[in-house]
């Protein structure tokens, strides 16, 4: 085993770094929770099954801007509001008059 003596002062410093670097990653996580408490978010194959549609008819959603998401470590995720509207309009996605095919 290496022992490795160092003076009490740079010791105390390191401590106090350390502490500063915590208290600075708590607070800029701190802003976000609320974020993430407040919505439910969904990933693609969630929002496939609550909608009961395939992945390409999710992509052409979020292609014609009827679906916002957000991208997360190149996965993409959904506010289960955004979903839950989208499904309470009645569909009006699946219809020829916006550019969509019934599949």
């Amino acid at each position: 085993m290496e022992v490795i003596a160092i003076q009490k002062s740079a010791l105390d410093e390191m401590k106090n770094e350390l502490k500063e670097l915590l208290e600075m990653t708590e607070s800029t996580t701190r802003k976000y929770v609320p974020i993430f408490k407040e919505e439910k978010w969904l990933d693609n194959q969630e929002v496939c099954l609550m909608m009961n549609i395939t992945k390409r008819t999710l992509q052409t959603y979020k292609d014609k801007g009827l679906l916002p998401y957000s991208k997360l470590n190149r996965k993409n995720y959904y506010k289960r509001s955004d979903v839950q509207t989208l499904l309470e309009a009645g569909q009006p996605y699946n219809t020829v008059e916006n550019g969509f095919i019934h599949e």
